[in-house]
């Protein structure tokens, strides 16, 4: 179990963080693997023991009500996916603090951690240093910052920013030899540069604060208050004397100040306007399991005309989400892990007293060091996602286990004996959880292969369609494959061949299966409409274009595209406002908006003289 876990815990930073499918997959198939391992050892165990401190009902409580909640999701596919992330989340939970033992799990699981994360550290600063904008093979957006194995450096910051307090934990207050604590030492300095050249503003001031918090912890004592004055001091002269000297991290000081005076200047603060405007439209129970992206395009604000992903404050995001219900169980379960901290923090404290004195105690270093590891990661919380992204969420629930399971060394009350009934019940749940998963490991990896086919093959050839029909009928319930396979009979389509309407028709009938499995998508009306617009039926198009402008009232494309649906219809004069309005939210990279806009121009200036002149109207038949 602890190998599995430790792998778990290591590939999950190392894969770009476990966010998309193909590599979540692998991290599924171990969680499935931990759960079959515990199921076994449940019955070899000569007398099988259930460890539930009151944390566990929440988090109980918690799936159960996401699994009620993903049964009445508008995006089943979406929803679906979400609550597989939680059973991993939870499996991790349960099965840690009920089979690893926290004095010898907790140093490996940490040790790992720490080097991995080094490692990754390490690659961030040469990003840094050379400019590379190559993460594995891939092209990061993020010009002149270090993400390491992340595509996103604020996800990396998330990672370095737990890991930073453990290592140092263990380097001041562990009872590790000489060697190792080096080793441990020069791993943190890594990983404090590496956290460094993220230049993530909100992991700066998160680490930051966690650290004061730290030192000023152990400072408090006095076994550990001169190596933590002169660490502290250590690390406050090195970020003195090499911060000024990097022109950008200078400059993106300079701007967070400037921020911190004009909090409107951020994004962040108009995407969070329209995240509590969602929440408070489904109050109770939210929009569902991993809507947010879905919905936003409702309530967007019109200086955000990307997609989000997400609200950018994992708060304000689970409100969204999961709605006032589920935010009561996560605060609730927030509230008893921090008691359980408290619990177990006054438990190892005590081990530090020995008969000689004051003295080192591993149990002590990992749960300070780990406890302040999430207190950053929480803070960091407040502005960016990294609760929603797998490998850092993992990594969380896995120290945050470990901290919990610490809690038997304070008291036996939560300890439950499992006699045959109980081992019976246990053995449902865990197969009934391995079934479920295993299910749907092997049904979304099925879908995985095809949609690679698909990606290798040329776009919108029939060597595509076809990959993509074979995904969809793996997973029915996949509205972005079904989206594919319209656009791609809608392309072909517009060649203009003799079966032309054919073809239409064969698209129109996917986008009709996108509105039905993505019902917040304004696209699949939108293109609905276009085909129709195409063979001709402009009355019958209307009601779809109105139904994507209801869907999103303030994004460029999708105005964009009714204002082409009037070119079609001959209507220049109702074309040319949402044209301009399309053109004014996105002034830049909008071809669409540009190109009409000056067709209608033109059109309407020759209606104009032909009216003038008393002749007739010029035809014009609207480019598409």
């Amino acid at each position: 179990m602890l190998v599995v876990l430790g792998v778990m815990l290591a590939f999950g930073p190392v894969a770009m963080g476990a966010v998309r499918l193909q590599e979540f997959l692998l991290v599924q198939a171990l969680a499935i693997a931990l759960l079959g391992l515990w199921l076994l050892r449940l019955w070899v165990s000569p007398e099988p023991r259930l460890f539930w401190p009151p944390v566990c009902w929440p988090v109980a409580a918690f799936i159960l009500y996401a699994s009620v909640r993903y049964l009445s999701a508008d995006i089943e596919y979406v929803a679906r996916a979400e609550l597989i992330r939680l059973l991993v989340y939870a499996a991790v939970f349960f099965v840690v603090i009920n089979n690893l033992q926290p004095q010898a799990s907790a140093s490996a699981i940490s040790f790992a951690l720490v080097f991995v994360g080094m490692g990754i550290a390490a690659y961030a600063i040469y990003q840094f240093i050379t400019g590379s904008d190559y993460v594995w093979q891939f092209v990061k957006p993020y010009k002149h910052r270090g993400s390491g194995t992340y595509i996103n450096p604020n996800h990396l910051a998330g990672l370095l920013e737990m890991l930073l307090p453990v290592a140092l934990g263990y380097v001041i207050a562990g009872r590790q030899k000489p060697v190792t604590k080096v080793l441990l030492g020069y791993a943190a300095l890594v990983i404090l540069f590496g956290l460094a050249v993220t230049v993530s503003r909100g992991s700066w001031v998160a680490a930051g604060l966690s650290l004061l918090l730290f030192f000023g912890i152990l400072a408090w004592r006095s076994n550990y208050r001169l190596p933590a004055i002169a660490l502290f001091a250590l690390l406050v002269v090195a970020c003195v004397y090499f911060a000024p000297r990097s022109f950008f991290l200078e400059q993106r000081v300079r701007r967070t100040v400037a921020q911190v005076r004009y909090l409107e200047a951020d994004t962040r603060y108009e995407l969070w306007d329209a995240t509590v405007r969602m929440w408070k439209d489904h109050f109770w129970f939210g929009v569902g399991p991993g809507h947010f992206d879905y919905c936003f395009r409702k309530y967007r604000p019109e200086s955000i005309q990307a997609r989000p992903d997400r609200a950018h404050n994992d708060y304000l995001n689970a409100l969204a989400d999961w709605g006032t219900a589920g935010g009561a169980i996560l605060a609730a379960m927030l509230g008893l892990f921090w008691a359980g901290v408290l619990k177990a923090w006054r438990r190892v404290r005590e081990l530090t007293n020995g008969e000689l004195g004051r003295r080192s105690s591993n149990r002590f270093a990992f749960v300070l060091g780990a406890s302040l590891g999430l207190v950053a990661l929480l803070l960091h919380s407040w502005v960016d996602f990294n609760l929603h992204v797998p490998a850092n969420a993992l990594v969380a629930v896995g120290l945050g286990a470990l901290i919990t399971a610490h809690i038997r060394y304070a008291t036996d009350r939560h300890w439950l004996a499992l006699k045959l009934p109980g081992k019976l019940v246990a053995t449902v749940i865990l197969a009934c959880c391995i079934l479920y998963l295993g299910w749907q490991q092997c049904r979304r990896t099925a879908e995985v292969v095809c949609l690679n086919r698909a990606d290798r093959a040329r776009d919108y050839s029939r060597a595509q369609v076809a990959a993509l029909e074979r995904a969809f009928a793996v997973e029915p319930n996949n509205f972005e494959t079904a989206y594919r396979i319209g656009e791609a009979y809608r392309l072909e389509s517009w060649l203009g061949n003799d079966n032309y309407a054919d073809l239409a028709r064969a698209a129109m009938s996917w986008f009709e299966r996108v509105m039905r499995l993505n019902p917040h998508d304004p696209y699949g009306p939108m293109r609905y409409g276009m085909c129709l617009d195409w063979l001709g039926e402009h009355a019958q198009a209307e009601p779809y274009y109105r139904r994507a402008e209801e869907l999103d009232p303030h994004g460029y494309f999708t105005l964009a595209h009714v204002g082409w649906h009037y070119v079609q219809a001959g209507n220049y004069a109702a074309a040319r406002p949402w044209f301009e309005r399309s053109r004014r939210l996105q002034p830049r990279d909008n071809p669409i908006a540009v190109t009409y806009l000056e067709l209608v121009k033109r059109r309407l200036l020759e209606q104009a003289i032909a009216n003038a002149s008393g002749g007739t109207e010029p035809a014009a038949t609207a480019a598409r």
